[in-house]
């Protein structure tokens, strides 16, 4: 089974994301386990599970969507762990490290959305 979304640079720095945000969860107090650390790490799943799930649609229009998605649960995300810096549960350059590779996906994100959308209208 040929897997598209593993071609896309945006799914992999989405998955490192992931990671990152396991790793660094791992530390939150034991009190979070039932409220933030799960909410920010399905956030985190739901990025780039949306992308690969829009890779495999039929159609560019609904790849789009399931973009949006993605950019949706990465709002999402950025709101967790600014609320989590503030909780003072992650540490500032842990907090800033996590708040670059957000504004690098949203960026990636928003020019894979702009590109389908063009190939979109020149084929139309």
């Amino acid at each position: 089974m040929e897997k598209p979304h593993k071609k896309l640079d945006t799914w992999k720095i989405s998955m490192d994301l992931v990671t990152e945000i396991y790793k660094l969860t791992n530390n939150f107090p034991e009190k979070e386990i039932y409220c933030l650390t799960p909410q920010i790490r399905r956030a985190a799943i739901s990025i780039p599970s949306n992308i690969a799930e829009g890779a495999a649609r039929n159609t560019k229009k609904e790849f789009i969507n399931f973009l949006h998605i993605a950019q949706g649960s990465l709002s999402e995300l950025d709101t967790q762990i600014e609320i989590a810096k503030r909780l003072e549960y992650l540490k500032e350059n842990d907090w800033k490290s996590l708040d670059e590779m957000v504004i690098r996906i949203d960026k990636m994100l928003s020019g894979l959305i702009k590109q389908l959308k063009n190939s979109i209208k020149r084929e139309g």
